[in-house]
């Protein structure tokens, strides 16, 4: 593979993550990672990777044509994966490990979901590439930078938050894990 093509489909992967278009993964990220500070990174790390390989997994099938799926169900499944991940936020602590378990299990397979929302796209962009693997590689490592991105958002957000506000650090998760369910209401229903 060459160097301009491992940047292409890395820039794409980047840009799936990081773009106006991708509000949703946003999103997902940020409540995924809300419930976490910088003192977690080991646990963030995991969580993030359990994500990207559900999204690169649903992304290899597709390009190889061993999936198929009904792209509108997809598009609406997607923001309810936001949702339930924000709710769970509220509802459950991660504190304990059941409650990581729980984490990782939902980061797993609603990136099968998110992967599937991408598919038929990156499907159609890879029909005629002939280093397939090489590709989806750089689109996923250019997807797991740019989530890494977000999650230091976040981080920064918590610290800042925890630093200079007089609220407890579960009353941030509720709070931003609320606002993040009501966006993702708005998007259930414009879907």
């Amino acid at each position: 593979m060459m160097l301009h093509d491992f940047l292409f489909y890395f820039d794409i992967g980047w840009k799936h993550i990081l773009s106006w278009d991708a509000t949703d993964h946003i999103l997902f990220i940020a409540a995924l990672s809300i419930v976490y500070t910088h003192r977690d990174i080991k646990k963030i790390l995991i969580l993030v990777t359990a994500f990207t390989i559900g999204h690169a997994a649903t992304l290899y099938l597709t390009a190889f044509d061993y999936l198929r799926f009904n792209v509108a169900l997809v598009e609406m499944l997607i923001p309810c994966t936001i949702l339930l991940t924000a709710l769970s936020n509220i509802f459950f602590s991660t504190s304990h490990r059941k409650g990581m378990q729980l984490h990782y299990a939902i980061a797993l397979f609603f990136g099968l979901i998110h992967g599937m929302g991408y598919a038929n796209y990156i499907r159609f962009l890879l029909s005629s590439d002939q280093q397939l693997v090489w590709s989806l590689f750089s689109f996923n490592l250019g997807l797991e930078i740019g989530q890494l991105v977000i999650v230091s958002g976040v981080l920064l957000f918590n610290w800042l938050w925890s630093t200079q506000a007089w609220i407890s650090q579960r009353i941030s998760i509720v709070l931003v894990s609320g606002f993040i369910a009501v966006v993702s209401i708005f998007l259930i229903i414009s879907r």
